[in-house]
């Protein structure tokens, strides 16, 4: 590994590029992707975020490996960061999740009847596997939240969730529910009520969705939140 330079000989975007990394190491436990770190340090071009990660290797910061997602690890710390003694995951320990589209936690979503059926390289996550709350990884995909109607859970707009394919739930669950008489998802806390289902918001001026039992589909139970890096 080449010698670290001095950190304040770095451009501004290498040392954005390298805050925005131990923010979020430290925040989630594994790194984040190219297109993330281009999103928050204004780089529209991934071809420039590579080559900026690959001056940062060179340069002795970061370690990267070409055979994982997410393949990248801050090396040592920053100036004027303590992070103490606690340690970032290995993205070798992370299990491969598909974020197959959106879910509103406000009003339902339509939701494409293809949705899942084609992911791309770039709709694929790293998790690390306490998020996954022991549940096969084969049984588990993400969305993104879009609405605030869950916000008193903690989940804002943006966040994302990892839920497990199911196709029950208990009441007070938090789950995905599919309204065929809609074409819409969302997501809500869930509660049998007689022959309706109460699909509860999070929130303390939005009211709750009544539907029939028998026209409302779980699609799958929240494990866990991925919180947006704001």
């Amino acid at each position: 590994m080449a010698k670290t330079k001095d950190f304040h000989k770095l451009s501004d975007r290498q040392q954005k590029i390298l805050k925005f990394m131990d923010t979020y190491f430290h925040a989630h436990g594994f790194p984040p992707t190219i297109r993330e770190i281009g999103e928050a340090t204004q780089i529209n071009s991934t071809s420039v975020v590579n080559y900026n990660l690959n001056k940062l290797v060179d340069a002795g910061y970061l370690e990267r490996s070409d055979r994982v997602s997410r393949g990248l690890r801050l090396v040592g710390q920053l100036p004027g960061q303590d992070r103490g003694k606690k340690k970032v995951r290995n993205a070798h320990t992370t299990e491969r999740i598909p974020v197959i589209g959106t879910i509103a936690a406000g009003l339902p979503l339509e939701v494409p009847e293809d949705i899942g059926h084609h992911v791309d390289e770039d709709d694929m996550i790293d998790l690390p596997p306490f998020l996954l709350s022991g549940a096969d990884p084969s049984e588990v995909f993400a969305l993104e939240v879009q609405g605030e109607s869950m916000i008193d859970a903690m989940i804002s707009e943006g966040d994302i969730i990892i839920l497990r394919h199911q196709e029950t739930a208990k009441n007070g669950d938090m789950v995905a529910v599919w309204l065929p008489e809609r074409g819409e998802t969302t997501l809500k806390y869930f509660f049998t009520e007689g022959e309706r289902i109460r699909l509860q918001p999070a929130h303390p001026t939005m009211d709750p969705i009544y539907v029939d039992a028998r026209k409302c589909e779980i699609r799958g139970k929240v494990l866990s939140v991925i919180r947006r890096v704001h």
